[in-house]
């Protein structure tokens, strides 16, 4: 009899002890599975991150223009560079601006500022941006702006920059010119830049 009883409490410990095993095992897969469904939404997260980066590098590699000029913008009458004229860039606006080749599709007398703005989409304040024309100032007068003066911006050369409050940084009376040029970096030429001044020019 006691040989039995001892048998029977073997028999018990054997299928506890299995039991315990089965329940470890059990709980490791909803781990492994929790571990899982976190890192395939940490990685979704990531790829969204990189589609939204994705998009706004194209818009800033993306200069060109539809060449719509603001009303009230008066054409030159003898610029030094008419209309069709192959030029030289000397400016550095935009990455692969300088040095490159260009074509004159426009000329304007003006007034030109150099203006720090904030993006109405957000981001860093944009630092001394050229340029910026005289009747892209929302609510203009006939009077240059003084170095200083707090103005809205209506013109629409980068994303974020309608609408955005800006400051005047510096002003010139100048021809400025729209563009075509392709970058000396590579890529798609670009259409219709907005501006360059005369200075910022030379014959080809």
């Amino acid at each position: 009899m006691k040989k039995q009883l001892a048998l029977l409490s073997a028999a018990a410990i054997i299928v506890l002890g299995g039991c315990g095993s089965e329940s470890t095992e059990q709980s490791d897969p909803n781990t492994n599975q929790t571990q899982t469904e976190q890192s395939g939404a940490e990685q979704s997260v990531t790829d969204q991150n990189q589609a939204e980066q994705n998009i706004t590098d194209e818009m800033d590699m993306n200069h060109s223009s539809s060449g719509e000029v603001p009303n009230g913008l008066k054409e030159a009458d003898n610029p030094t560079y008419p209309v069709g004229s192959e030029v030289i860039l000397k400016s550095d606006h935009m990455e692969g601006m300088n040095g490159a080749e260009a074509t004159i599709v426009g000329a304007y007398e003006t007034t030109a500022y150099e203006v720090s703005y904030t993006p109405v989409t957000g981001g860093e304040p944009v630092k001394n941006h050229k340029w910026v024309v005289h009747e892209e100032i929302k609510d203009m007068t006939n009077q240059t702006l003084k170095d200083g003066t707090e103005v809205t911006l209506e013109a629409d050369h980068m994303p974020g920059m309608k609408g955005a409050p800006a400051v005047i940084d510096s002003s010139e009376m100048t021809t400025v010119y729209m563009v075509d040029y392709t970058p000396t970096t590579g890529g798609e030429p670009v259409k219709n830049h907005k501006w360059v001044t005369e200075e910022e020019l030379s014959a080809k």
